[in-house]
């Protein structure tokens, strides 16, 4: 697909999991339902190959008679296949191999402690840490991930890495508050955790970044859902995005879900190398109130870079039609003044909706971007 083209579309976030890659992990044999998703999605999609006797042995078997590693394999090959069906012109493995967004990268890092279980908004529930050592790292991490990945996907893979400020404001700060001496009030607490931020961005995150460019990765998304929590803090946010991108040359974005924008201007503005903002509006757009109308604040402060916008909302069943997903990259067109800094995405990760909705979904995204294209240049 052009890299060129107006109005690409992308993926933003993961994926649920298919009820065949959860009971397949646990080792059990898979029940008549998750047996009918694996047939019915890989008949559409051929994500595994039915010749193989492995298949027929997990079909048969499930998780006790194949390997977990060939399971995750097969989930990722299944949502790389899901969204390149659906049209998207970057994808990746809808992070099929990942615990959760936080944990899986703190189990990857030194210096962690893994305390006890937390819901996340969506009911799921993640392992929180705390950082009771220096931030440390054994190796670069998911570079096997990455690889399955460029070696299978057909589009574009961009790649989805959580951020050191958002790393850092979920976990509990005790090594770094604790090397403060006296009384932890205000600007202690924020000495404190600057420090820590910088730390998992320069030890952790950057060098893992680095490995992944040197495996051929051109397109890295930050995810930085925390920094709408603490709009106070954006400065702090920028700096941990520059220290995990120094010197390094790659196309970079900074997805944050779910914010007032607006409350982390101008300071926000101070990450030098993020080319893209991946940003949320279908969620709270609605007849009564224009979501993409916030684009004007790029305006306002004469900042041209590209945004990822968020056109889908995922909190929702509801289906937006084509005609909707047109209607919102025209109006965001018009705000911008320069259709050409658009990429077209959901507002955030569709893990919270059934695999037949975000399939709907997504198609009907691509096909709102395709004819919004039209409607600009003639050509779809």
């Amino acid at each position: 697909m052009s890299e060129s083209k107006l109005f690409r579309t992308q993926e933003i976030g993961s994926l649920a999991r298919p009820l065949w890659q959860l009971q397949g992990q646990r080792h059990t044999p898979l029940s008549p339902a998750a047996r009918k998703e694996f047939l019915g999605w890989n008949q559409q999609l051929g994500f595994a190959p039915v010749e193989d006797a492995t298949v027929g042995h997990f079909l048969s078997n499930g998780g006790t008679d194949v390997s977990g590693a060939q399971v995750r394999d097969w989930g990722a090959a299944f949502a790389l296949r899901f969204l390149e069906s659906a049209g998207l012109d970057r994808v990746y493995d809808g992070e099929a191999r990942r615990v959760e967004m936080y944990e899986h990268a703190v189990r990857q890092m030194q210096g962690f402690e893994l305390l006890g279980h937390v819901r996340s908004f969506d009911s799921k529930y993640y392992l929180k840490g705390a950082i009771t050592g220096e931030v440390g790292l054994g190796h670069p991490y998911d570079l096997e991930e990455f690889d399955f990945v460029r070696s299978h996907a057909r589009a574009t893979p961009k790649l989805p890495v959580t951020g050191p400020y958002t790393i850092a404001d979920w976990s509990f700060n005790e090594y770094y508050l604790g090397r403060i001496p006296g009384w932890k009030g205000r600007t202690q607490r924020r000495e404190a955790q600057r420090e820590f931020v910088v730390d998992v961005a320069r030890k952790a995150i950057r060098p893992t970044l680095a490995a992944m460019i040197d495996h051929g990765c051109r397109v890295i998304q930050i995810d930085e859902p925390a920094a709408g929590t603490h709009p106070d803090q954006a400065a702090l946010v920028a700096e941990g995005f520059n220290v995990a991108t120094e010197g390094l040359d790659a196309e970079f974005s900074m997805h944050i879900c779910f914010s007032d924008y607006r409350s982390l201007f101008p300071a926000l503005l101070e990450a030098k190398r993020c080319r893209q903002w991946a940003w949320e509006f279908a969620n709270r757009d609605t007849e009564d109130h224009d979501a993409y109308a916030m684009l004007s604040l790029l305006r306002e402060y004469g900042d041209t870079r590209e945004v990822g916008l968020g056109v889908l909302d995922v909190h929702r069943d509801a289906i937006e039609s084509p005609e909707v997903v047109q209607n919102r990259i025209e109006r965001a067109a018009q705000v911008l003044g320069d259709p050409s800094r658009i990429w077209v995405n959901p507002d955030c990760g569709l893990r919270t909706r059934r695999l037949e909705v975000a399939y709907e979904k997504l198609t009907n995204m691509v096909e709102g971007a395709r004819r919004a294209r039209q409607a600009q240049t003639g050509a779809g």
